[in-house]
């Protein structure tokens, strides 16, 4: 453990975890600007997953002396003594119950975690590019380590989902390519005095990806054929806590989900009458943008674009509806490399802003963009959503935590905010005409969608009787597929990218609408609470810089506010 002060108190128990992780994972280390992180990658073994569950346990029990030390209770340490427990012990939940031998997806694996670490690791210098090479010769290491607990994981009968097997293979097979692989072309941009290191490096990483294919194409598929690619209800209530820091009423979650449906739904018809007159759905209007609406030709348009987009959010927000420093105001938009899942993301800056928050499109082979289905998604990745939060946590650290701002992030408090700001920038004015509406009813509606199938495939959950799809009948993976498609105007290939994602990640799709649920009722109270005296502008900047809280206590904080 990292040495701290004597009586330390919970947000110096919480900083000194952040460090001692560092030490155990170098990707959490590089994505917070740790450059001495640069050269390594974390032990992705059994044995590495007992160092951490080792930390952790050692962890809360300094946490629970620190609260007793004087001033453990005050109301910024109760805060991140609170979000601290909270996290550690929902991870060791998961940890206990083994599903780190079993973890294979198409979004979040340790492997994506890997190759993903690459796009943030510094290359301005030749120093730097030593460092990548270093790191390339850690990836067949890395790679084995996490076969072994997949291993691991069959001799214990702890089964990763067909379905996402599969598409993990595909993606293998993509970043190993034919000849060169993703690792060689990244290494290409290097400099000349280190070609021959970086060469050879990158082919060693390159062919440790093609034999983890193999292994996962001629061991682990055989193995897992035939098992079920839902998780059951108790292994959903344990993901569940981890994504969403609550302990949800997953019925009522499920019955939510269905009135959000119903309403969006009704929103959506009357906007796409707008779009399209006497379109028997709203989809078909959406199918009518998709050849006939306003499109940006070219990716490196469309990156250009995005970045315009965003820099006209931080200039009609900033001084308005929020106030952001300097720092803040900078993100940058990039597209996503080729081979990963076809949903847009955001990067946070790192600890020192050297690198700002970045987003992510995926192109998915495409040269033709809708801008229906861009520009909410942009307000959601970017500004005012994943941008405004997490990089205003960054510039808050020094009065959270490192914690805080950084690792301690609950995935349902900050998709909840980008659902939020999308709907905010609905409130304010800013989706100018039916078609940039019908884009963020159909992304609203597809977080709806989500919280519907993934509890009901899951849980195998009844359709309601009074559903226009298959009513009475019993969720399953391909009925869910076929009602998100029904009820999305995007392509196939995301339709089916995003159900392996949601069958691979349990519980963290409903994070999106039931995160938002909680920043709209934490604002409503406020609301309340201040009456005609309610800021909105100071509301959002003190919510934004208490840095991240599960649901459980999400609305209580806000409603304080």
């Amino acid at each position: 453990m990292s040495d701290t002060t004597q009586s330390p108190l919970p947000r110096q128990v919480a900083d000194a975890y952040v460090d001692d992780l560092i030490a155990l994972d170098p990707i959490t280390g590089t994505f917070l600007g740790v450059a001495e992180s640069s050269s390594r990658l974390p032990d992705l073994s059994p044995a590495g997953a007992r160092r951490w569950a080792e930390l952790a346990r050692t962890t809360l029990a300094r946490l629970a002396t620190a609260e007793r030390a004087p001033g453990g209770d005050s109301d910024v340490e109760r805060r991140c003594a609170r979000l601290l427990r909270e996290r550690l012990t929902a991870e060791l939940a998961v940890h206990e119950a083994d599903e780190h031998l079993r973890t294979v997806g198409n979004l979040s694996s340790p492997v994506h975690a890997v190759r993903e670490v690459f796009t943030v690791t510094p290359t301005a210098t030749d120093e730097d590019w030593a460092a990548v090479a270093e790191r390339l010769r850690a990836v067949p290491a890395a790679l084995e380590g996490y076969r072994q607990s997949l291993a691991l994981g069959l001799e214990r009968k702890l089964y990763g989902g067909p379905r996402a097997t599969a598409t993990f293979v595909g993606q293998l097979t993509e970043w190993s390519g034919t000849g060169r692989g993703w690792f060689d072309e990244f290494a290409a941009a290097g400099p000349d005095a280190l070609r021959g290191e970086l060469d050879a490096a990158a082919a060693q990483a390159t062919e440790s990806v093609r034999a983890l294919r193999d292994w996962m194409r001629d061991v682990y598929a055989p193995a897992v054929e035939g098992e079920p690619d839902t998780v059951g209800r108790e292994r959903y209530a344990r993901w569940s806590r981890y994504y969403n820091g609550t302990d949800l009423d997953l019925d009522e979650a499920y019955a939510y989900g269905w009135s959000e449906y119903h309403r969006i739904l009704g929103e959506m018809r009357t906007e796409a009458e707008k779009v399209l007159p006497g379109a028997a759905t709203p989809w078909e209007a959406l199918k009518h943008l998709d050849e006939h609406g306003t499109h940006i030709e070219g990716v490196d348009a469309v990156q250009e674009w995005l970045q315009g987009l965003m820099d006209e959010a931080i200039e009609a927000l900033d001084g308005e509806h929020f106030e952001l420093a300097d720092r803040v105001r900078q993100v940058e938009s990039r597209i996503a490399p080729a081979g990963g899942a076809a949903a847009p993301y955001y990067t946070p800056p790192s600890e020192d802003f050297s690198r700002p928050g970045r987003t992510w499109l995926p192109t998915m082979g495409d040269t033709r963009f809708p801008v229906y289905d861009l520009v909410s998604t942009w307000y959601h990745e970017g500004v005012p959503g994943h941008h405004l939060q997490l990089a205003q946590w960054v510039h808050v650290a020094d009065d959270l935590s490192r914690y805080q701002a950084s690792i301690g992030m609950v995935s349902a408090n900050a998709e909840g905010w980008a659902l939020y700001a999308e709907r905010l920038m609905d409130e304010l004015g800013f989706l100018t005409d039916a078609e940039r509406r019908l884009g963020y009813l159909d992304a609203q509606m597809m977080r709806a969608v989500r919280v519907i199938v993934d509890i009901g495939m899951h849980l195998e959950l009844d359709i309601p009787a009074d559903s226009p799809f298959h009513p009475g009948e019993r969720w399953t993976p391909e009925l869910a597929q076929e009602f998100f498609g029904r009820h999305s105007g995007r392509p196939a290939d995301f339709v089916e990218s995003e159900l392996t994602r949601y069958l691979s990640m349990a519980g963290q799709a409903i994070g999106y609408k039931l995160g938002e649920r909680a920043w709209l009722l934490g604002r409503e109270n406020a609301r309340r609470a201040h009456g005609e005296a309610f800021d909105a502008k100071a509301w959002h900047m003190a919510a934004l810089s208490q840095g991240s809280l599960g649901l459980d206590d999400l609305v209580d904080e806000l409603s304080k506010l």
